[in-house]
């Protein structure tokens, strides 16, 4: 099985995808001329725009629950997994992507707003929903679905188990195993299962509340896990601070002449990218159509703002706080099992856990540390799950639109606990190269698809430029009129500037 997963892993995460990820955030910047560096002060202001309706949450509570999917196992477990395969320089080629990755948000953002269908009283959208209404007919119909099914394996059942591994991982890490148990899952410590069983109760309470529950405690938790995450990040780096310009020139300099390789450093830096920030992975603009705002543009913009909190503030911190304190090893590829930096010993340390970053902060801090970055872990793992379980159920409802049942989505949340349960108690590396799958299926479908709505239509890039131009008019109440931009089938739009009429 793990050969196989493997080798699927590797058809998907060619190296075409990984130039199509840099690519695509490059021809966006370019066509949005650079729109993340125009509108930094403009994301800041609507973050805090109170628009929350019965359909709809607020801007601010759609961005917690994109950063709560976004920061997660990959900005603390993947920044390390990056650094030890790709070298230092995989940092430099992630902030890259995140740069670029934030015009990509942007876009696939703004098409969720603008295609969004009010579902029995809720705010529905995202790519299967964008595609169907935009391309029209059979062909927008089987990409939707397509596209839907995909979400479904990926956020409902591949990448859940990763965040829950993690954890487990983590928690483990300092109470140990515990006696061992003879589980359906194969030999399992206790305090592994006691973990998994903590983590599934807490997330079917959430999750059985629906967005509403959900936006509600990412609104309450993702500001101060992020917050407090960084705040250790600073002390370090400031008890550090010698150390910081020969770092920077590490990460940098490394970005080009690689100690693992160049291909291997921005294959990791961007891959490890992708999976934290997710820009063009089609996972936000879930989140983003849920949101109550004025104009679709507003909410891409926002979106923009949650790739810059994931990886240039939480990823950062995670990179520097390894590298400053030398908590890392690099692994060769040839010969195999090989090490072309080993500064810790290789038993003590798996590259694709917590364990680089746990020592790094213990090397400051103490105990304190593993304590502080297995609590990380738990709050940025467990904010994720309850994200992608929002993506799957925003899929199935997608599919089921047309039928009065809510059997499917009560079958939904049973097969990701279920997911959760599995991906907790399994072997790290197996559970990431899943991931890895779900992460590059659904970028594949996503980034070829919006592309080629551009290419036909550019109705992100029109809402943007409508957008700027009332701001420009100094509007109070902004509007948006799809059928004046041209713009086909965005009914939800267009039925709400029918009513104001």
């Amino acid at each position: 099985m793990e050969q196989m997963i493997d080798a699927i892993n590797g058809v998907i995460w060619s190296p075409a995808l990984i130039y199509l990820c840099l690519a695509a955030g490059l021809f966006y910047s370019i066509l949005t001329r650079l729109m993340q560096v125009r509108h930094f002060k403009e994301m800041i202001r609507l973050l805090f725009a109170r628009n929350e309706s019965p359909e709809g949450i607020s801007s601010f509570q759609a961005l917690t629950v994109a950063v709560a999917g976004r920061v997660g196992m990959g900005n603390i477990a993947g920044v390390a997994a990056a650094i030890g395969f790709g070298g230092p320089g995989a940092v430099f080629w992630m902030w890259i992507v995140a740069f670029l990755g934030a015009s990509t948000a942007y876009v696939e953002s703004t098409l969720g707003q603008i295609y969004k269908e009010n579902d029995r009283g809720q705010y529905r959208g995202g790519p299967a929903y964008y595609f169907d209404k935009f391309f029209g007919g059979a062909f927008g119909k089987f990409y939707g679905i397509l596209v839907a099914l995909s979400f479904i394996i990926s956020c409902g059942l591949f990448l859940p188990g990763v965040q829950a591994n993690g954890v487990v991982n983590a928690i483990v890490g300092l109470t140990g195993p515990g006696e061992m148990v003879n589980t359906v899952f194969g030999e399992v410590g206790m305090n592994a299962l006691i973990v998994t069983l903590v983590v599934v109760s807490i997330l079917g309470l959430i999750i059985f509340g629906g967005i509403k529950r959900i936006a509600r405690v990412a609104e309450f938790v993702v500001p101060f896990m992020a917050l407090g995450y960084i705040i250790m990040a600073v002390l370090i780096i400031l008890f550090n601070i010698n150390k910081l310009p020969e770092v920077i020139s590490l990460i940098v300099g490394d970005a080009f002449t690689a100690q693992a390789g160049f291909g291997a450093a921005i294959g990791w830096g961007i891959k490890r990218g992708v999976y934290s920030n997710e820009a063009g992975q089609g996972t936000g603009p879930h989140h983003a159509a849920a949101a109550e705002v004025q104009h679709p543009a507003q909410q891409g913009i926002v979106q923009a703002f949650s790739v810059y909190i994931d990886t240039l503030f939480v990823c950062s911190a995670t990179a520097f706080m390894i590298l400053m304190t030398g908590m890392y090893n690099i692994q060769g590829t040839l010969p195999e099992g090989s090490w072309i930096v080993q500064n810790i010993d290789v038993s003590s340390a798996m590259i694709s856990t917590p364990a680089f970053t746990q020592m790094a902060v213990s090397s400051v801090f103490g105990s304190f540390g593993s304590i502080f970055v297995a609590i990380a872990v738990f709050f940025f793992s467990f904010t994720t799950i309850m994200a992608y379980y929002y993506i799957a159920e925003t899929n199935v409802a997608y599919l089921t639109r047309s039928m009065k049942t809510t059997g499917a989505l009560f079958a939904i949340k049973i097969v990701l606990m279920f997911a959760v349960a599995y991906g907790a108690v399994n072997s790290a590396g197996y559970i990431w190269n899943i991931g890895d799958i779900g992460v590059g299926l659904t970028a594949w479908l996503n980034i070829i698809g919006i592309l080629l709505i551009f290419f036909m239509a550019k109705p992100a890039i029109l809402a943007l430029k409508d957008y700027e131009a009332q701001k420009k008019a100094g509007v109070s109440n902004y509007t948006f009129d799809p059928v004046k931009l041209g713009i086909k089938n965005a009914t939800f739009w267009e039925n709400r500037i029918n009513k104001k009429d």
